[in-house]
This record gives C-alpha cells, sequence and structure tokens, in this order.
C-alpha cells in the first residue's frame, strides 16, 4: 500500500503533522510519497499514480490541491483541516492519526463526488487557436479583467441560447462547489447527491439573470461576444486557465467530467454539519 500525503507548506503544523503521519505510516509498513512545495516547484506536476490513499493536511485548498493531483483516477482522498473553513476534510489534527487509521481500514463513509471537465479556446494576435482541458472539482469561472470592464457573453446548455449577459462573470460548478464562488455569487447551497451543474451569473447587468441548475448529461458553453472585447480570465478551482501568451479566451465548455471524486468523510451527515456550522453557527449543537 502507498500514501501521498499533500501538505500546505505554508503552515508549520500542518507540515509538522505530515512527519508525524509519515513515521506512523512507516511503523505501519505503507510506503510514503509527499507532493512538493508549489511555491519551489511550481513547473512541476505532482501525481497519485500507484497510490491508494491521498491525504491532504490543509484547508479546502490544499484538498482542491489534491483533487487536481487525482484528478478523474478515483484514488480516494481524505482531508485532515489546518484552514479555517475545512468544508470538505474529515477531521481536525486532533484525530489525525485515529481517521487515517480508519481510512486504511475501510471504515470511513465514502462520498463521490461529480467533478468538471472544462475545454477551453484561446485565440492568438495571429489568429491562431488553442484548446486547453482542465480537471476541476468546484467550480469554472469567468471574471472580468484587472480594467473593470463588465464582460459580454452568450451561455448556451446542450446547443439551446439561454441568454446572452453582461455582467462580471459567470460560474459553472458542481453541487460541492455550490458552496464556494458560486454561493458568494447568489446561488443556492446544493447537497452533494446532485450531479449536475449550478449555473449562476456574476453580477449580471439585469434583473431577469438567475442562476439555475443543469441535469448531469448537459453541456454548457460559454462564448464571449466578439462586440465588447473586454479583458476576461478563465479559472478552474480558482487557478488560472491560460493560452499561449499573449493570447485571449475566447470560449468554454463544461460538462461532467468522466470520474467522479471519492472523498472520505465521517458519515453520510458531514455535509448537513458542515452546512449549518459554516453557513448558519450552529457550533457543537
Amino acid at each position: 500500500m502507498k500514501v501521498l500525503i499533500v501538505p500546505n507548506y505554508a503552515r508549520e503544523d500542518a507540515v509538522e503533522s505530515a512527519r508525524r503521519l509519515e513515521a506512523w505510516l512507516d511503523d505501519e509498513g505503507i510506503d510514503v510519497a509527499w507532493a512538493h512545495d508549489k511555491r519551489l516547484l511550481p513547473s512541476v506536476t505532482a501525481s497519485s499514480e500507484g497510490c491508494d490513499l491521498v491525504i491532504s493536511l490543509g484547508g479546502d485548498g490544499t484538498l482542491l490541491r489534491a483533487a487536481r493531483i487525482v484528478g478523474y483516477s478515483g484514488v480516494p482522498v481524505l482531508g485532515i483541516s489546518y484552514g479555517h473553513l475545512g468544508f470538505l476534510t474529515a477531521a481536525g489534527p486532533d484525530d489525525l492519526l485515529e481517521t487515517v487509521r480508519d481510512a486504511l481500514a475501510g471504515e470511513l463513509h465514502v462520498s463521490r463526488r461529480a467533478t468538471l471537465d472544462i475545454e477551453c479556446e484561446f485565440v492568438s494576435e495571429d489568429g491562431s487557436s488553442q484548446l486547453t482541458h482542465s480537471f476541476a472539482l468546484n467550480d469554472f469561472a469567468l471574471s472580468r479583467g484587472g480594467a473593470g470592464d463588465m464582460v459580454e457573453f452568450d451561455v448556451s446548455v446542450s446547443g439551446k441560447h439561454i441568454d446572452r449577459l453582461r455582467g462580471d462573470g459567470f460560474v459553472v460548478s458542481t453541487a460541492t462547489g455550490s458552496t464556494g464562488y458560486a454561493l458568494a455569487a447568489g446561488g443556492p447551497i446544493v447537497t452533494p447527491e446532485f450531479t449536475g451543474m449550478v449555473c449562476v451569473p456574476i453580477a449580471p447587468h439585469t434583473i431577469m439573470a438567475r442562476a439555475f441548475l443543469t441535469s448531469p448529461s448537459d453541456v454548457v458553453e460559454i462564448e464571449m461576444s466578439p462586440e465588447r472585447p473586454a479583458m476576461r480570465h478563465f479559472f478552474a478551482d480558482g487557478q488560472p486557465v491560460r493560452g499561449e501568451k499573449g493570447s485571449v479566451g475566447v470560449r468554454a465548455v463544461v460538462r461532467r467530467g468522466p470520474g467522479d471524486l471519492v472523498l472520505l468523510d465521517r458519515s453520510t451527515q458531514s455535509f448537513y454539519d458542515s452546512v449549518s456550522r459554516v453557513f448558519y453557527g450552529q457550533v457543537g449543537k
């Protein structure tokens, strides 16, 4: 058996716990690998190949990094919270070894989370185009650029044109991501059992635009309006999606990913416990 540890290197307590976890796993006869520090090796790609479990030690951002490493492979991910939110994590540092022991023994609840497959098209100054593919557990976001101008774009679902919108952008999220950027933009909180997509305009320049949900088989297309070539950015789970240097994003196609993320937690009620704790302040009740 092999375990990949993904710590938040900016938190000394998370790194120290990762060292303690590595020593314990070594004593159990389990092989251990570490994801690299992105600050030191930004161009290196981590891999979960050959691993049976991935453990993130940090906040939800660290777990999202672990999810990107795993991608659609189906390797289970266990999150230990050292952050402020911990919406996706299963336990805190005080329960580290006990929780990992339960995970290795197959005694934790398995939550299958829908993912996104994102195709973005970029056009260079010479007119050539490039396509990029990105994974996301939470969301894809179109956002206005640094100049502050609103962006104009068309939204279609499975070939059916919905509307041409102006505003600060647009979010397409999974149910998991419904409690992130999509929620901040006015979208609903959605149970993880929902496997479609949540579509939320960001500060639309109209009172008519509303959030809507799609079916799992739908495909959402966002196409930038050529009549308003404002600066814009594409993001997948908060990470910039870019084409070649000097190119501009003109289109994004978002669909459900070909594989779910396998997330380990304590019970089927973990989601609602987190909703109560994080959004309604019901600590200890």
